[in-house]
């Protein structure tokens, strides 16, 4: 019938309602009903949640809203994601007569009637002190660096027009302000599954990622938006994170790269951890950036490479026992200069990060920002599980910090 009566169209009307969001959307991803300041669509990977956003972006804009924030993960994801790039963005789901002009040098979108987007990113809280918006659209939250302070930040804006509202769009995690978000009675909380969507999705994506996922922790996550609790009997716990967790790096007194190089470089393997870590002359622990990659050994060696001369670090540390002196090697093909320790994993997984786990514990080790996969992986690993890569690479850098490598030097190892 539905096709039927689109023969009968002209076209005119045919392009018109190809650009009906409304016509074409799941129920879910239309406004929900009601009055409401948040509202939080937590999804699955390839749900459609960017579309949603999208779309209610420009249907704010046609309302007459006029004062817009995007804020996205990092202002390259605002304009690859959010406006230029994706089949989802903006750009591509505008009509033609209501196309808004796109300014990257002033992080502004334009529409035909005067209404204005900014761009905002959650690496940067503080551009959102002072600008005031009615409407916002904020994606990927769980996986900001700084996810309260740009929240907050945002909030004080909302203060212009009748009825300023806010979209939210997140694989969730559980982090706070999530669970914030969650409980507040001023939040529509909408929680979709992928395959909600799975008409639209590749099916070598189904078949390669989906479908493998099916039934463990991280699909309840990552595909079904569930907001999961810290795993039973795992080192390091969420709600501790948190509380050491700072804004600012203090003055370091040494820095180091820790890098888990991946064994495999076929598809499907391990990404390499390089974690960026340093002590302070208070002589804490501080987690200062997550440069972890799946790629070459080139790739993960200039990575590893940059993020030594980025942060002013004293030696790049990585583990050898995937290839030995060949890890050294790779490195020094990338650049000669920087001082690399290697170091061997003589002991078990558990015994090597107990240590480590130990000083979060006793609140000696603190997060500049937000590490969301790390973090992750940290909260969700077992002892006796296969220990994952950015958090072997934390356990690196923080034992040669803090713990001198007495636990893991292996008798005869060669330092360079």
């Amino acid at each position: 019938m539905k096709r039927q009566a689109i023969a009968k169209l002209s076209d005119n009307e045919a392009i018109a309602l190809a650009y009906d969001w409304a016509t074409w959307a799941r129920s879910e991803q239309l406004p929900p009903p009601g009055e409401w300041f948040v509202w939080l669509l937590r999804s699955g990977r390839g749900y459609g949640k960017t579309r949603t956003g999208a779309e209610w972006v420009v249907s704010r804009a046609k309302a007459g809203f006029r004062r817009i924030a995007l804020v996205g993960q990092a202002k390259s994801d605002v304009r690859d994601t959010m406006i230029e790039v994706g089949d989802s963005s903006i750009l591509k789901i505008s009509p033609p007569w209501f196309m808004p002009a796109y300014e990257p040098s002033k992080r502004r979108l334009t529409w035909p009637n005067g209404a204005v987007a900014i761009v905002y990113s959650g690496d940067e809280p503080d551009q959102l002190r002072g600008p005031q918006h009615d409407s916002a659209w904020v994606d990927e939250l769980a996986k900001f660096k700084y996810p309260q302070e740009t929240w907050q930040n945002l909030l004080f804006g909302m203060r212009i027009g009748a009825k300023p509202q806010i979209v939210v769009t997140t694989t969730p995690r559980p982090i706070k302000i999530i669970r914030d978000l969650i409980a507040s009675k001023d939040t529509v909380d909408v929680r979709r599954p992928t395959w909600d969507n799975v008409a639209n999705l590749s099916p070598i994506f189904i078949r390669n990622v989906v479908d493998p996922m099916r039934g463990t922790r991280l699909a309840r996550q990552e595909l079904e938006g569930l907001v999961l609790d810290d795993t039973p009997g795992a080192l390091w716990q969420r709600e501790k994170i948190d509380m050491e967790r700072v804004r600012e790096t203090p003055e370091l007194v040494r820095v180091i790269v820790g890098v888990d190089p991946a064994a495999s470089t076929t598809e499907g393997a391990s990404e390499t951890g390089i974690i960026v870590a340093g002590i302070g002359k208070d002589k804490q622990g501080y987690v200062i950036d997550d440069r972890s990659l799946r790629g070459s050994p080139n790739e993960w060696a200039s990575e590893a490479v940059t993020a030594y001369y980025r942060n002013k670090a004293d030696r790049i540390v990585a583990e050898a026992n995937n290839g030995g002196d060949m890890v050294i090697s790779t490195i020094r093909t990338a650049d000669s200069r920087p001082p690399v320790k290697k170091l061997w994993a003589s002991r078990g997984k558990l015994t090597r990060a107990e240590p480590v786990a130990a000083l979060y514990e006793q609140g000696k080790v603190h997060h500049v920002g937000a590490f969301p996969e790390l973090e992750d992986q940290m909260c969700t690993w077992v002892p006796g599980d296969d220990s994952p890569d950015r958090m072997d690479a934390l356990v690196w850098a923080l034992t040669e910090l803090m713990l001198e490598g007495r636990e893991y030097k292996k008798p005869g190892a060669a330092r360079y």
